[in-house]
């Protein structure tokens, strides 16, 4: 068929083929950059942050009226900006009952040296701790005498070099440390050296020794770590067991009236469940260490008598030893307090991710106020019950405010919160919890954890924060640093996305790894609620500024806050939440441990 074509509709048709490649041959500028970093606003933060601190909540303690007026203050916000309760009921709140348990504990462990064989019953020879978790037994033919069991680079003293120790038991001795590693300034790695072996090394049990008579007690307490008290000798938590001793008991109730009858004094606390899987961390004493090294090149005599000089130890493998371990304990509650978190919901905008998670985290509670007077001393006056450090010149204060622990954290959720409801929303959801409890023992956190509000196997990662509101020290040069904790040691993904998010910020932040190198001796890994949720499995992060000299002082004030700061660490946050929320996958879980560490920076 032959068609004619004119030759006006020639010129046009070369008219359109000219302006249609015109159209793709000039360059075209970008799309403007995503900008939703001007939600979160430090005017906000101040605002709110100078309630939450302020005096009338009275220092935010657990169980205490102040606290629970933060958490409604926080409840109320939340529902201004159309924030979906998450707690229990339809309410923002899931309340938390923290547990006093007395404990009638039957464990006992076998041990066959060379053929020989002998049971240690708790009490006789071995010390469980009064939490050993559900009723199970299990059979170990791996043991290993691991010297001191310590790990101090500081010291260039490491009993695990060249060893691995994952699924056998861990053996040490020496309580007081080799003579390289100074008793002060190793304090907390010394007294946590069984966590370390069971959390860090893998091992399934651990064995130290026990309190010489008149000494301090080195045997496990279990369901209380709060992260400002110190470590005991040889206690090692696993997942959620604890390894500081129980608070001292409350005054007992009289018995005098109808239906009062005193409370008994509690073995250990606990806001978790009592029948999960936790590795044993057991006390010996010379009788269990002479049998168990009878078949071994050197005696435990010779071993002992070197630790209690403080010199070398040998390491090396218990052959032909098998030990079963039959953990069985009775628990029986005698006592019951109730605090709350505070849950709330920002839904995705995916149905396909909706029911997914990326949660946030930080605590709401402080230490409180003191609640005694000033006391003429032979010192100088002093402050009676006091809950901190009292700094000088400030001994009028009663009120610890905790401006920047951990109202700082505190307000920055709400700061997220409010980003993500007002704002653009992710694929995935995003949950918001304010723990209770942190500074008594994780109580929020672990409760949260065991107990959870949604379904946590849906939870991809938490994101926590804890004192992002100062300079480490008050120094000027930590003006633009944030230090990450535990990034990269579920999720490499996640670690290398928190890179990119800080590096996508109008002014990035200087990302500081110090505090997450294993042998660092706070040990902040282990010691806020992003552990929790990290011994579920979950990919976490840990944002903080550090510590400096008003930390658990009475002077950690809103005036000291660098309120320019934390809305670029709430920024960091919330850009890093938001990345994690669209992702088409969860960050991808490879369990490699921590390797950034002290001088480290950048993807891994």
């Amino acid at each position: 068929m032959n068609i004619k074509v004119s030759s006006n509709f020639r010129s046009s048709l070369s008219l359109l083929l000219v302006a249609f490649l015109l159209a793709f041959s000039i360059p075209v500028s970008p799309a403007p950059a995503r900008d939703d970093h001007h939600l979160i606003r430090s005017e906000d933060l101040k605002d709110w942050l100078s309630y939450i601190a302020s005096d009338d909540l009275e220092g935010r303690n657990t169980f205490s009226e102040g606290l629970g007026l933060a958490a409604a203050y926080i409840a109320g916000e939340l529902k201004s900006w159309g924030v979906k309760p998450a707690g229990d009921n339809g309410s923002y709140f899931q309340r938390v009952r923290v547990l006093g348990v007395k404990s009638a504990n039957q464990s006992s462990v076998t041990l066959e040296v060379n053929g020989k064989t002998r049971t240690f019953a708790d009490g006789a020879g071995v010390i469980f701790p009064k939490n050993v978790g559900a009723k199970r037994s299990f059979t170990v033919d791996q043991v290993e005498f691991i010297g001191y069991g310590l790990n101090v680079p500081q010291a260039n003293h490491n009993d695990y070099d060249g060893r691995n120790i994952k699924n056998k038991v861990v053996v040490w001795l020496g309580a007081r440390g080799p003579r390289d590693v100074d008793s002060t300034q190793y304090r907390r790695i010394l007294f946590s050296r069984s966590r370390y072996a069971i959390q860090q090394e893998g091992a399934v049990a651990t064995i130290g020794p026990a309190a010489a008579p008149g000494g301090r007690s080195t045997s496990p307490t279990a369901g209380n770590e709060s992260r400002r008290r110190e470590d005991s000798p040889s206690a090692a938590p696993s997942e959620g067991q604890a390894d500081r001793p129980s608070p001292p008991a409350p005054a007992v109730q009289g018995s005098s009236g109808f239906g009062r009858a005193p409370l008994e004094t509690p073995d250990f606390t606990t806001a978790q469940r009592l029948d999960g899987d936790l590795a044993p961390a057991l006390t010996a004493t010379d009788d269990f260490f002479n049998f168990l090294f009878s078949g071994s090149d050197t005696s435990y005599e010779t071993l002992k008598d070197k630790a209690s000089k403080q010199e070398p130890l040998p390491v090396f493998t218990l052959k032909n030893v098998n030990m079963k371990f039959d953990l069985d304990a009775d628990y029986r509650i005698v006592r019951t307090q109730f605090t709350r978190n505070v849950v709330g919901i920002v839904e995705g905008s995916d149905p396909q991710f909706r029911q997914t998670y990326v949660a946030f985290g930080a605590h709401y509670d402080h230490v409180g106020y003191a609640e005694g007077e000033i006391q003429q001393t032979p010192e100088g006056p002093r402050r009676q019950g006091a809950v901190g450090k009292v700094t000088e010149g400030h001994l009028e204060d009663r009120i610890w405010n905790g401006a920047d622990d951990d109202g700082s954290g505190t307000v920055v959720m709400l700061a997220m919160a409010k980003a993500f409801a007002t704002g653009p929303k992710p694929r995935r959801s995003l949950l918001f919890v304010w723990h209770t409890g942190e500074e008594k023992g994780l109580y929020g956190s672990r409760y949260f954890a065991d107990y959870p509000t949604v379904d946590l196997s849906q939870v991809v990662a938490q994101i926590n924060m804890d004192m992002v509101g100062r300079n480490k020290d008050n120094l000027p040069s930590e003006g633009n640093t944030v230090y990450l904790v535990g990034s990269d040691r579920i999720s490499t993904e996640l670690h290398n996305l928190i890179v990119d998010a800080n590096a996508s910020l109008p002014q990035p932040l200087t990302l500081n790894y110090d505090l997450n190198d294993p042998t660092e001796l706070e040990q902040v890994y282990y010691r806020s609620d992003h552990y929790s949720y990290a011994a579920k499995g979950i990919p976490i992060v840990f944002l903080t500024t550090n510590l400096h000299q008003d930390y658990h002082a009475n002077t950690d004030s809103v005036e000291k806050i660098n309120f320019e700061k934390m809305a670029r660490i709430a920024q960091l946050a919330y850009e890093t939440g938001r990345r994690v929320a669209n992702l088409p996958h969860p960050p991808a879980k490879d369990f490699r441990g921590p390797r950034a560490g002290h001088n480290f920076s950048g993807k891994l």
